[in-house]
């Protein structure tokens, strides 16, 4: 049994840390399959980032809900996803289509729900479709990252996701605009009514999301002509999803993506400290995501690269630091738009960092048929530590006031940091003496 982990956990390490190409070698071209689900996700994206551009606005502003209730909101739109990601990430594993079945119902269930905040205006209604539409994003994401994992070869991994969240933020960068638009158009209507509109326009592009998958994503993934699983063995039983735990390293990635959800304050929030910063009329918040979403399309793929070649554990950390870099802006006396610039500049450089590498960096600790569940597990303990921050943050900002709460978040950010930086050398340390560029 020792000489099969060992065994596992070089291999592990070998597809973790594989050198992108000799310098001879041509880069390998990014799968059709990951090209599609590109596709599915920057459409998709539009419509998620129409409602996320104007969600905080619109339950603070329109509706008068306090912080506090704002941040229950936000954490449900992180972290209920958290509770089915898990049961998705398994059935997608189960074999046949069930990565692709999963993930389209996941889709489908999302779509369903942009029409329905036409109808609701309190906050356990409110609460409960945001529920709804984020359990779908939970079943949708593991079995789309591991059809990405399965569609390219371990070496490759870094940059087949930084093209797919590349497409995915083109996505995000075109919904905020497009919500933009849309509160402009609307603008001489009662202010509801323009966010209802808002609201119909990304239904409507989120079907088309659904339709690109049924159409052009494959029902079976394959990589250099090999099938993804062997159809002859066992299905994996959901005791074996959370059995993966015991390998170290999935365990001490799971445990560091905890630890640095727990200080990572939300997009939204974020965007609320600038605008307050600013006083930036409303009908022009809906453009600071751009900023983000232009950085991290910009650098996706760069960075990508770049995990493939230094390790995507070092990638990683290194971008919560930029993150931490952006709160330490907030928190100084810079004021203006350089100051909003230069946040959105090291936000967007974070997710670039972080969101693909996370998934990369998973799927070289897990077999090809647990990609799902290995994705879920990690997925998972990262959307439940976002949504506790959501929630105590929220808490925060109403007792101390925003700027107090954020230098606790910074400081605990720091501290979790060079927690998870101990935490993930330990994990390359246990290993035998070889050289690992991972760290």
């Amino acid at each position: 049994m020792y000489l099969a982990d060992a065994r596992s956990t070089k291999r592990d390490r070998a597809a973790d840390a594989a050198p992108d190409s000799g310098p001879g070698r041509r880069a390998a071209a990014v799968p059709g399959t990951v090209l599609a689900l590109g596709a599915v996700s920057l459409v998709t994206d539009v419509s998620s980032e129409m409602v996320s551009a104007v969600l905080p606005l619109y339950v603070v502003s329109a509706l008068g809900l306090s912080p506090l209730g704002f941040g229950l909101l936000d954490g449900i739109n992180n972290g209920v996803g958290a509770l089915v990601r898990l049961l998705g990430g398994h059935a997608a594993d189960r074999g046949g289509r069930g990565h692709k079945l999963v993930a389209g119902l996941g889709y489908g269930l999302s779509a369903l729900c942009k029409p329905l905040l036409l109808l609701v205006h309190t906050l356990p209604t409110i609460g409960a479709v945001l529920a709804v539409d984020r359990t779908g994003k939970g079943l949708r994401t593991a079995p789309r990252d591991a059809m990405i994992s399965l569609a390219t070869e371990p070496e490759h991994r870094g940059r087949a996701f930084g093209v797919h969240r590349a497409m995915d933020t083109t996505g995000a960068l075109i919904g905020p605009l497009l919500a933009f638009a849309v509160l402009r158009i609307a603008d001489d209507r009662a202010e509801r009514s323009s966010y209802g509109a808002v609201f119909t326009v990304s239904g409507c592009i989120a079907v088309l999301g659904v339709l690109l998958l049924v159409l052009f994503v494959p029902d079976r993934i394959t990589r250099a002509g090999r099938p993804a699983t062997d159809p002859a063995a066992p299905r994996p039983a959901l005791r074996d999803a959370l059995a993966l735990l015991r390998r170290p390293a999935l365990r001490r990635l799971a445990l560091a993506a905890v630890l640095l959800g727990l200080t990572t304050v939300s997009d939204s929030f974020l965007y609320l400290l600038l605008q307050r910063e600013l006083d930036l009329p409303a009908h022009l918040f809906p453009l600071l995501p751009l900023g983000t979403a232009a950085v991290f399309l910009l650098l996706a793929v760069p960075l990508g690269l770049l995990a493939d070649r230094i390790g995507r554990r070092t990638l990683f950390l290194l971008g919560h630091a930029v993150l931490l870099g952006g709160y330490a802006v907030v928190l100084s006396p810079l004021h203006g738009v350089p100051a909003a610039a230069a946040v959105l500049l090291l936000h967007g450089t974070f997710y670039a960092a972080t969101d693909g590498v996370l998934a990369a960096a998973t799927a070289a600790t897990v077999p090809d048929g647990q990609q799902g569940a290995g994705q879920a597990l990690v997925g998972t303990g990262q959307a439940l530590a976002r949504f506790a921050c959501s929630l105590a943050f929220g808490a925060a900002w109403s007792l101390w006031g925003p700027r107090p709460a954020l230098a606790a978040t910074a400081a605990a950010l720091a501290a979790a940091a060079l927690a998870a930086t101990f935490l993930l050398r330990d994990t390359a340390s246990a290993r035998p003496a070889t050289p690992d560029p991972a760290r």
